[in-house]
């Protein structure tokens, strides 16, 4: 009688679990396992807008590698931003997130100033950053001519272009700095208080102690960092159209053109799963790499 009572106790478990979680399964499985497997299969077909489309094999792979020069092309600008991006965003997170840590007076203040950019509208942001970098009326021309500097055309140059909104998105890194605050202020106050009684100067207790016990948290950033990096597509979208000579288009870009603009949906999947497994590639190096330098306490 016990054993019974005990097995359906279980099962009245197991219904209220899958009851739950029902509308999170539902659409998980609809909104993104079936668009991705639809999207693989689409990789091998030349499907269009429709969806329809006859069985190809490989060759929109053979296409991207062998044919389409933008594909090489944007995949690498994609990895030159990711290379420039994450590590300027995560020493600039570790230091703004130090700084916030301390006792300062405004203190509520100055982290609402940081995380203000990360939730304002992309969109907004975009057009505004597009006028500062305006190379005929924009105010960092404008600030230059004052000492008279002729500022460039910074995003019509394709030398300095991606570079620029490297600078544009670095401003919105509230976000990353809100965490590694949230990691900074973890570390128990003790260890400090001995560093300083040994006579730790506050730089050796940066690189001695916040520094290794902040590693998990700087490898949360530097997972998501990458993923969201590699994914970088509304400021060239929006203000270069992936130009000047295509040193701006990223692979995200490349993907939106031929999938919505050319109607070339097999091949944009193509390039999606590419990209899906660059970032794949890279995600689980990391992961396996992570043990030799990031600490957990305890």
């Amino acid at each position: 009688m016990k054993k019974q009572k005990t097995i359906g106790l279980r099962k009245m478990d197991a219904i209220s679990f899958y009851a739950f979680t029902s509308p999170w399964l539902i659409g998980f499985l609809v909104l993104t396992v079936y668009p991705m497997i639809t999207s693989l299969y689409m990789t091998f077909t030349d499907s269009g807008f429709s969806g329809d489309g006859k069985f190809i094999g490989l060759q929109n792979y053979i296409n991207a590698f062998t044919v389409d020069a933008l594909f090489i092309k944007t995949f690498w600008n994609s990895i030159c931003y990711v290379l420039m991006f994450v590590p300027l965003s995560l020493i600039l997170a570790f230091i703004l997130g130090w700084l916030l840590s301390r006792s300062i007076s405004g203190l509520s203040f100055f982290r609402t100033v940081f995380y203000l950019p990360y939730i304002t509208a992309g969109v907004a942001v975009t057009i505004l950053w597009g006028w500062i970098f305006n190379g005929s009326y924009g105010l960092l021309n404008y600030i230059l001519s004052l000492i008279g500097i002729q500022g460039p055309n910074w995003l019509g140059d394709k030398h300095i272009a991606l570079f620029c909104i490297v600078l544009m998105n670095l401003w919105t890194i509230g976000n990353s700095v809100i965490i590694m605050l949230a990691g900074i202020q973890d570390i128990p106050a003790a260890y400090y208080e001995s560093a300083r009684i040994d006579g730790a100067s506050t730089f050796r207790q940066i690189f001695s102690i916040t520094i290794p016990l902040s590693t998990p948290i700087i490898y949360f950033n530097l997972v998501v960092n990458i993923i969201s990096s590699f994914q970088l597509f509304d400021q060239p979208y929006i203000l270069t159209s992936g130009g000047p000579v295509d040193s701006t288009c990223t692979a995200s870009l490349l993907l939106f053109r031929n999938a919505f603009q050319y109607g070339k949906m097999g091949y944009g999947s193509c390039i999606a799963w590419c990209l899906f497994v660059l970032i794949m590639v890279i995600t689980l190096l990391l992961q396996k790499t992570s043990k030799r330098w990031v600490y957990y306490e305890g």
